[in-house]
């Protein structure tokens, strides 16, 4: 297997009202190319934290973080924009959908803060991931006209648009019913088969059990690393899209 993520005595510490506190303590950990990993814990273990440092949304107190074998551990937050809107996609339980932009017009927007993309290539990868997520029937409807299972798809397809190294998932399923959660969890799983990397914070056993390596925390640190052997015994090999 490829290393994507490496992180090397990673901690993450707060400073409120003159008090210091370790959210994370000194964490190691390696993502491969084409992982399906769940992180689950109890609430304030650090593992949202933990999934910001990943997706460049915050910066680390101390340690090394190397993403595709750079450095980003000191980068600038513009720096660290620059990169996140080329290698990182991004899957959170409230959706964030932009409420006057329809399905296409939310799912295109990561395109646009890249430069050398045509209209007709944007369209093109739009549509590809529409049709990935079977959205391509409502691209012109807006957020309030769908459904909270159909909005999450919505969400995935945008995190997909760019064609991501890794994507990350923060409570995916935390805010739907147990049927479009299992459909969202589904859509998880075909992709990891089609041989996305994917990082899923979750509080649910069960859906961690979907994950092909299932890691724990505790107080900040990671506590266990456990492959999923029946999962990975499933994984299958990449297979190429047809653009919609």
């Amino acid at each position: 297997m490829t290393a994507l993520i490496t992180l090397t005595n990673i901690s993450k510490s707060f400073l409120t009202e003159e008090i210091e506190t370790k959210a994370l303590n000194d964490i190691n950990l390696t993502i491969n190319k084409g992982e399906y990993i769940s992180l689950s814990g109890q609430s304030g273990c650090g593992k949202s934290t933990l999934l910001s440092l990943l997706g460049l949304l915050d910066s680390t107190t101390s340690g090394v973080y190397q993403l595709a074998d750079s450095d980003v551990s000191t980068l600038t937050r513009d720096e660290r924009a620059k990169i996140r809107s080329k290698q990182i996609g991004f899957v959170f339980q409230s959706f964030n959908l932009i409420s006057d932009l329809t399905v296409f017009e939310n799912v295109m927007l990561p395109l646009t803060y890249q430069s050398g993309i045509s209209k007709s290539e944007i369209e093109n990868k739009v549509n590809e991931v529409l049709e990935k997520v079977e959205m391509s029937h409502r691209k012109n409807h807006y957020p309030s006209q769908l459904s909270g299972g159909q909005q999450q798809r919505v969400a995935v397809a945008r995190a997909l648009v760019n064609d991501p190294a890794i994507i990350l998932a923060d409570e995916p399923t935390g805010n739907l019913d147990s049927k479009n959660a299992e459909a969202v969890l589904k859509l998880f799983d075909q992709l990891h088969q089609d041989g996305a990397t994917i990082c899923m914070v979750t509080h649910d056993p069960a859906s961690a059990q979907r994950a092909s390596r299932c890691l724990e925390m505790f107080d900040g640190q990671l506590i266990k690393d456990n492959i999923n052997i029946k999962k990975q015994a499933n994984i299958v090999k990449p297979v190429e899209l047809a653009v919609g």
